[in-house]
């Protein structure tokens, strides 16, 4: 069966608008900031797969573990009709439940969700030939605002993978899980990956692999701005930072301007002082108790908390109450 024609709520327009804003909102706070989305164009996207397999980066391995482990009880519980991936990205991990769905029947539908028209149309027409007895329909659109979109109708699986949740900060994530809940009936579910709280000698050096890959990421969200705003960035003249907050259990990326520089940005003029840092990713980590708390505000009960042997990466099971 061949893969549908993807469902587009997003274009470039969207795209670009988007970017603007969020350059000038967070290029003009009083501690600069950009949200962690505009590192992923292909380059990027390219960059953050080599993460992936980097020794030190344990999230993309430990989760693998999770779900090669417990896939087929995932699919036993659910007994899901439809499977739909926010951020789907390649689906690579994804495989593993589709393996499984495949093995026990029932699965009639595959809906991955992605900004990425290229990437989509992809990754839906090699699923679409690696599973010929699966419907796979494509959605162009962002997690954050197109939720509604998703399709309606049978027993659904929403999954959201790779510990992206981390990526919001906390009233941000209290408002996708509300919005998320919004989009399910009662009995659906929710699989949500989340890396775990543990020794910062562990999660810091994910974020500042010895090679510098996380580096090159990270300044790459300045090469994005220069091609997309005709900005004047000079990415080396960045260094690349992570750190773990304490307080708010989260590793923050920046970017510390080494002198300072004067930029026209859009119709701003941007000034960095020597030292002045960018923040350009939160990561959160969580406690299982922590995440089951904050589904059950928003309306979902957990039913599963499963994780790797070392216990570094979580994975929870969660129902529409």
């Amino acid at each position: 069966m061949s893969a549908e024609p993807l469902e587009i709520h997003l274009d470039d327009q969207d795209i670009g608008r988007s970017l603007r804003q969020d350059v000038r909102v967070g290029l003009t706070a009083g501690a600069k900031w950009l949200p962690p989305r505009w590192f992923y164009d292909a380059r990027g996207s390219e960059l953050f797969e080599e993460i992936t397999r980097l020794p030190e980066y344990y999230p993309t391995r430990a989760e693998r573990a999770v779900l090669a482990e417990r896939a087929a009880e995932i699919v036993e519980v659910t007994g899901a009709k439809t499977l739909i991936e926010l951020g789907s990205g390649s689906s690579e991990k994804t495989r593993l439940l589709l393996d499984a769905f495949t093995r026990r029947g029932g699965l009639g539908t595959f809906v991955p969700l992605d900004v990425s028209v290229s990437a989509l149309a992809g990754s839906t027409a090699t699923l679409a030939a690696d599973y010929p007895g699966l419907r796979v329909r494509g959605i162009v659109g962002d997690f954050t605002r197109h939720l509604d979109r998703l399709p309606t109708g049978g027993r659904r699986l929403v999954i959201f993978l790779g510990g992206t949740i981390g990526n919001l900060l906390p009233a941000e994530r209290a408002e996708f899980l509300t919005g998320m809940r919004a989009a399910l009936e009662v009995g659906d579910w929710l699989l949500i990956g989340t890396d775990l709280v543990k020794d910062p000698a562990v999660m810091v050096p994910a974020y500042d692999d010895a090679a510098g890959v996380t580096a090159e990421f990270n300044r790459n969200v300045l090469r994005v701005l220069n091609r997309e705003l005709g900005t004047d960035f000079d990415p080396a003249a960045f260094t690349h930072v992570a750190l773990w907050d304490p307080d708010r259990e989260w590793i923050e990326m920046r970017l510390r301007a080494e002198r300072p520089m004067r930029l026209r940005v859009l119709d701003l003029d941007v000034s960095f002082a020597a030292g002045e840092e960018l923040r350009t990713e939160v990561s959160a980590k969580f406690r299982p108790e922590g995440i089951a708390a904050e589904l059950a505000t928003a309306g979902f009960r957990a039913e599963r908390f499963w994780t790797d042997p070392d216990a570094l990466f979580g994975v929870t099971l969660a129902r529409a109450d």
